[in-house]
């Protein structure tokens, strides 16, 4: 491969433009007019700190890359080494298969087979379509094992408005629960508990210069269309994360050294928290040949 994200496939649809990228089938660049509303990274550097990646058979981490499944143990191959976890899934760095693309969509997939670790395979869609000022992604998971498993689905973006400082950026979340990162922790997550009356309650928008998180969110209260909608705003342009009822819980991770940024913040959609293989919290459970749908979007509002 020519560079560590393979080729790079353009979307456009007036003047909205999307990059996703072969391996990882990652996001890579989404702008209107000209304008960034994600983080992004040139075609030939890494995706720093996981940025637009898909996460998947499970985001976020699984505590000392091991879990049972059917009463079997499984070691994961540990992807965290400071800590000794497995982080982030098996697809990130794997390349994705091109089946569609057109002027303002793309659809790729992938096979995660048997391995080590991992002992029901699965077939893996996603779809990116884009509008003048929204991009829609769908994700599609099938069972093609013998017995059921339990799963999970993330992605990680950073967004962002413009050249406005991430700093000066308000954000609002529907969650009324939380996990608080522990920096001493291995895993690194405390108990889940109510955002009432702490830190984490952003419910009503907190100035993103007020917050340092690498936090786990979930109890998401659903709109009245039944899904999340998570904003980060700046004056009179909101940046709308919205997802289906599926992804129940929405990590924030606000890095102060993003390549290339600086200070950063990631709203990563997810459908489970960290260690979701051993706990089971919101784990999707499919039976062999069955299918998982939902979709989650970034709509920008001016």
């Amino acid at each position: 491969m020519g560079n560590p994200t393979g080729e790079q496939f353009e979307l456009t649809r007036g003047s909205a433009r999307a990059v996703v990228t072969e391996i990882g089938a990652g996001l890579r660049a989404f702008e209107i007019g000209g304008v960034p509303y994600l983080e992004s990274f040139d075609a030939d550097e890494k995706p720093p700190k996981g940025a637009g990646q898909v996460l998947l058979p499970w985001p976020n981490r699984t505590k000392d890359a091991r879990w049972t499944h059917d009463g079997e143990p499984q070691q994961l191959k540990v992807t965290e080494q400071a800590r000794g976890n497995a982080i982030h899934g098996l697809v990130r760095h794997e390349e994705w298969q091109l089946l569609e693309h057109a002027e303002s969509s793309i659809t790729m997939s992938i096979d995660i087979p048997e391995q080590e670790g991992w002992p029901v395979p699965l077939h893996a869609v996603i779809t990116y379509d884009l509008a003048p000022r929204e991009l829609t992604v769908t994700h599609q998971v099938r069972n093609d094992g013998d017995s059921p498993i339990g799963f999970g689905v993330g992605t990680h973006p950073y967004f962002r408005i413009g050249d406005v400082p991430t700093d000066d950026l308000t954000l609002t979340l529907p969650a009324t629960r939380v996990r608080p990162y522990l920096a001493d922790e291995q895993l690194p997550y405390g108990e889940e508990r109510d955002v009432a009356g702490t830190e984490y309650d952003l419910r009503s928008g907190v100035r993103v210069g007020e917050l340092d998180l690498d936090t786990a969110f979930g109890g998401l209260l659903p709109a009245a269309d039944g899904r999340h909608h998570h904003l980060l705003a700046h004056e009179s342009t909101t940046v709308e994360v919205w997802t289906d009822a599926d992804f129940r819980w929405a990590q924030v991770f606000t890095p102060a050294d993003l390549v290339g940024r600086g200070r950063a913040v990631a709203i990563e959609p997810m459908t489970c928290p960290a260690d979701a293989l051993n706990s089971g919290t919101d784990l999707i459970t499919l039976a062999p040949a069955g299918t998982w749908t939902a979709s989650w979007g970034v709509a920008v509002h001016l």
